[in-house]
């Protein structure tokens, strides 16, 4: 079955991450596989409009502000006009929404529901219950996924988590991990130092990925294990922490702050080193550690969320989110490594091989967008119906406004007098 599908998220390039890669990836396998895809993102500086990427991928950017933390201001109305034009420019059939932090993909499967249009969301993160933050946060998603005919998560503690705090049924959730792009993973042992042993880190340097932690296993380790170096690769508000420990304790020969990377820099820096460091205190699932084991590293990660279903066990070392922990199983990888235990990095890069690939999460997506297909679409009223029951009576007012905008919309600028777009021509481009 074809699916015209749209990828919606405050997330994608030029910016750099989990969510942007896997939007990428999946629109490049979707569309090898003979669907349409088009993705719908923010605008970036002066990336405003229409671009084209790899296999003639149509990016869609949109003329709007950016709010906070790369999200825009979710008013649920200003951007509904040009939204629904898109939709009914491209023909869109399935509206796939990516990240719960992301304010457009709710918006657009607010409106796709509304436009009798089928909605997936994937969810990439863990949320706490407690916190203010995650309170607000929660509730919110609750409400959008009210109009979601299915749910994606990326670990088996990653639906535990969105079902309950969602109030999603479980049937209506599946569990689709991400994967790794192998070939651009390779392992390269030359490109390792015979003297030292090189612990590398890659993530960014916020309090959620343990940068607290790092700082402190960074001051003691070094003076105890003196032929060990530091490769710390990132950027964020904690950076500071570790530059404070760099120049305090004269590390500025041991420690390589490298500051934020392109994504397709990072493997020439992983292959430098034989340990991968992972210190995250909260984490749905890391990709980051996926490609230090595609790259043949011994990797030593915090035992959270969604991280004990990554890799088996015989390419990690899990420890407790505490400085003692962490340190014991740098040492335990350490004496491996010295003692010839640890697998080879080929193997380890067949064995992830083997484990990810974006095919197969291609192939599992679709199933869902078959499901999905199946559904029949909700009446207004009984969309109304959920959220009474959810008792967020004042969201009402908001999903009533946007259905007569919508009618509204379609009175003066009728569907069937908006220009279909003209897919774009692979025999063409090659041709040339």
């Amino acid at each position: 079955m074809r699916h015209t599908v749209c990828l919606v998220s405050d997330f994608f390039y030029p910016n750099v991450g989990g969510v942007e890669e896997h939007i990428f990836n999946l629109s490049q396998c979707l569309m090898r596989r003979g669907h349409k895809v088009i993705v719908m993102t923010h605008s970036y500086n002066d990336r405003v409009g229409v671009r084209y990427m790899t296999n003639g991928l149509k990016v869609y950017y949109l003329p709007v502000r950016v709010f906070y933390n790369q999200c825009v201001l979710p008013t649920m109305i200003c951007s509904l006009p040009l939204i629904r034009n898109i939709f009914i420019r491209e023909c869109i059939s399935i509206v796939h929404g990516h990240s719960a932090f992301s304010a457009l993909a709710h918006e657009a499967m607010l409106i796709g529901h509304l436009m009798h249009l089928k909605c997936v969301f994937t969810d990439h993160s863990l949320f706490g219950f407690a916190d203010t933050s995650a309170v607000i946060t929660n509730r919110f998603l609750q409400i959008s996924l009210f109009s979601c005919n299915h749910c994606i998560c990326v670990s088996h503690t990653g639906k535990e988590n969105t079902v309950l705090r969602a109030r999603v049924e479980s049937n209506r959730v599946s569990v689709i991990p991400n994967a790794v792009d192998t070939k651009a993973f390779t392992p390269d042992p030359t490109h390792r130092s015979d003297d030292y042993v090189t612990i590398v880190t890659v993530g960014r340097l916020v309090y959620r990925k343990g940068v607290d932690l790092m700082a402190q296993i960074i001051k003691e380790l070094s003076p105890k294990h003196p032929k060990v170096k530091f490769i710390v690769c990132g950027d964020g508000p904690k950076r500071w922490l570790i530059d404070e420990v760099r120049e305090r304790c004269g590390l500025q020969d041991r420690v390589e702050l490298l500051g934020a990377l392109e994504h397709s820099q990072v493997r020439n820096v992983l292959i430098r080193g034989h340990i991968f460091l992972n210190t995250s205190l909260t984490e749905a699932y890391c990709m980051a550690i996926v490609e230090a084991a595609s790259c043949g590293l011994q990797v030593v990660s915090t035992r959270v969320g969604g991280i004990p279903e990554v890799l088996p066990p015989e390419l990690i070392y899990l420890t407790e989110p505490d400085v003692p922990s962490l340190m014991d199983g740098l040492e335990k990888a350490m004496l491996d490594l010295k003692e010839g235990r640890a697998m080879p990095p080929y193997e380890c890069h067949r064995k992830v091989s083997s484990l990810y690939n974006w095919h197969d999460v291609t192939q599992r997506t679709e199933v869902v967008y078959n499901i999905v297909a199946r559904d029949k679409s909700k009446a207004l009223g009984s969309l109304l119906q959920c959220y009474i029951t959810a008792g967020v009576l004042p969201f009402m007012l908001v999903v009533a406004l946007c259905h007569l905008l919508l009618r509204a919309l379609e009175w003066l600028v009728p569907s069937k007098n908006i220009d279909v777009a003209k897919n774009f021509d692979k025999q063409k481009q090659h041709a040339l």
